[in-house]
């Protein structure tokens, strides 16, 4: 898994790509969130329009994500959900826990409101 990270409209975009498998992604996904944190940003989108494939370590690697961030007191939104990943959402209930968009650009207006 790669992670690309860049600042719009008050809130961090993570762009993830390739697949997002767990392991080693884990603990450098969980660490970046925290820095952001302690940098007083406390808005982010993950960006999944790269993501070929996500195994269940995978989707707990966000459920994390969302948590250190509500913990926070932060936002942490999913833009550009794939068909295969939609269905894993939906499929384990998970569709009614994260905040999802259609882009990037509708999840960073919404994170301003």
């Amino acid at each position: 898994m790669k992670t690309k990270m860049e600042e719009r409209y008050g809130a961090v975009v993570l762009s993830l790509s390739g697949n997002v498998m767990g392991g080693p992604d884990v603990a450098e996904f969980s660490d970046l969130l925290h820095k952001l944190l302690d940098e007083g940003k406390k808005n982010v989108v993950v960006d999944l329009a790269g993501v070929k494939f996500m195994n269940s370590s995978g989707l707990g690697m966000l459920i994390s994500g969302m948590t250190t961030m509500t913990k926070g007191e932060g936002t942490f939104a999913l833009a550009n959900v794939g068909e295969k990943i939609q269905s894993l959402l939906m499929i384990t209930k998970l569709i009614t826990i994260f905040k999802t968009y259609d882009s990037v650009d509708d999840a960073t207006e919404a994170l301003k409101n």
